[in-house]
């Protein structure tokens, strides 16, 4: 009799209710807004990495300008250089803004958001909107000061779209990376040891200081598997690159075009598959 009655008020309970997209949305912008007071609070985060990026490119970029002079495809080498130096931002401030990670799951409010009824991946996106974000406002602030500097940018409505589309699956995916990293390491301290192997060591084999073809015969082939390579071609193509040179030194092909969306292809599989392993990581690390 008892056993009867337990299953019957098992068949009759309530399923538990959905939770509704407009509260996923409302949720999301919280998280997103919380993402950017933290940022705010921490200069660190908003400065530092454009520091290096700048320097180079007002002071490092004229000075080689000067010795090497125009390049090839009569590309002005500053100019050429100052695009490159957005192969070091970008990974650099996404792996900073990885450190995020850390304060939140240390000291912050992690606990709290797991707890909330929200889908655990806003709490990943939430803070992926935030880095790309605020990268593309440091990015803006390198090419104004390059401009300024004297390098020559010139572009069109769907060249600014390719450089666009380059840089922001750029910064998706390293911070699919930085977030991956963060959610595995055990302590802050290991995460900053692996930040320059990660953010900065492709820099020097992506076409940042000179085209791929330049490097030895091995390395360019492993140059023609790194994101970075593929985005700092498309992004130069879109600004200044106009014949696709460095497009040609990973494809081999004639049609820029058909390149462009190559790597842009490229550069989209890695943004959403660091993004799906990221989630896939926290939320492995927030059952623990």
């Amino acid at each position: 009799m008892t056993a009867s009655a337990t299953v019957t008020s098992i068949r009759t309970a309530p399923a538990a209710r959905p939770i509704q997209a407009g509260a996923q949305i409302r949720a999301f912008a919280t998280l997103v807004r919380r993402r950017f007071a933290l940022s705010a609070r921490s200069p660190r985060e908003l400065v530092v990495p454009v520091v290096n990026p700048i320097v180079f490119a007002l002071v490092i970029a004229p000075a080689l300008a000067g010795i090497v002079g125009r390049f090839r495809g009569g590309i002005d080498y500053m100019t050429f250089v100052a695009i490159g130096t957005t192969g070091l931002l970008i990974p650099i401030n996404a792996l900073f803004a990885g450190i995020g990670v850390f304060v939140d799951r240390e000291t912050g409010a992690r606990r709290d958001l797991l707890a909330a009824p929200i889908h655990r991946s806003l709490l990943v996106l939430g803070n992926l909107s935030v880095a790309v974000t605020t990268t593309g406002l440091q990015l803006v602030a390198l090419l104004a000061a390059a401009a300024l500097r004297g390098a020559i940018f010139n572009t069109s409505f769907a060249g600014a779209l390719w450089f666009v589309g380059g840089a922001a699956l750029l910064a998706i995916g390293m911070y699919g990376v930085a977030e991956t990293l963060a959610n595995r390491m055990a302590t802050q301290e290991e995460y900053v040891g692996v930040l320059p192997a990660v953010a900065i060591l492709p820099y020097f084999f992506a076409g940042s200081l000179f085209p791929i073809s330049s490097l030895p015969g091995w390395l360019t082939v492993v140059a023609r598997f790194i994101p970075l390579t593929h985005a700092l071609a498309l992004m130069r193509y879109g600004l200044v690159d106009h014949r696709g040179l460095g497009l040609h030194d990973i494809w081999g092909m004639s049609d820029p075009n058909v390149m462009a969306a190559l790597s842009l292809g490229v550069l989209a599989v890695f943004a959403l598959g660091m993004t799906f392993i990221a989630v896939r990581v926290f939320n492995k690390a927030a059952v623990h």
